[in-house]
This record gives structure tokens, C-alpha cells and sequence, in this order.
């Protein structure tokens, strides 16, 4: 039986994404893999700076949760 193939959201967990606009506990963008999203910190205590290169850690809805 071939391992679970993630698609569509679930496919961008552990991708890393590049700060657009500051992220932080209350929200923020990033571009992953071409495409721009709407993020939140993590950690709800980092605060994420434009230019940083963060991981996916998990997708809400229409928001990436990241980490750096």
C-alpha cells in the first residue's frame, strides 16, 4: 500500500514561506511557493520581520500558522 499523498492545503505543511509583511499573533503575509497568504505567528509570541524565512506549520482555513 503506497504512503498518503497530502494535497492541497495540507501539501504546504513544512514548507517555508518568505515574509512579505510583518507577521505576528495577529496576522501578516507570506509567499509560499509562489502564491501569497494570509499568516499568523505560531508562536504567539514571535514577531516575524519582512524578509524572513519562516516554515509552514500548519494551514487554518485560508491562513498559514509559521515559525522561524
Amino acid at each position: 500500500m503506497p504512503h498518503a499523498i497530502r494535497t492541497g492545503a495540507a501539501a504546504l505543511e513544512g514548507s517555508k514561506a518568505l515574509v512579505l509583511e510583518r507577521v505576528d499573533a495577529s496576522g501578516g503575509r507570506v509567499k509560499i511557493r509562489g502564491e501569497v497568504w494570509s499568516a499568523r505567528a505560531y508562536d504567539e509570541t514571535q514577531v516575524l520581520e519582512p524578509g524572513a524565512w519562516v516554515e509552514v506549520m500548519k494551514i487554518e482555513g485560508a491562513t498559514a500558522l509559521v515559525y522561524e
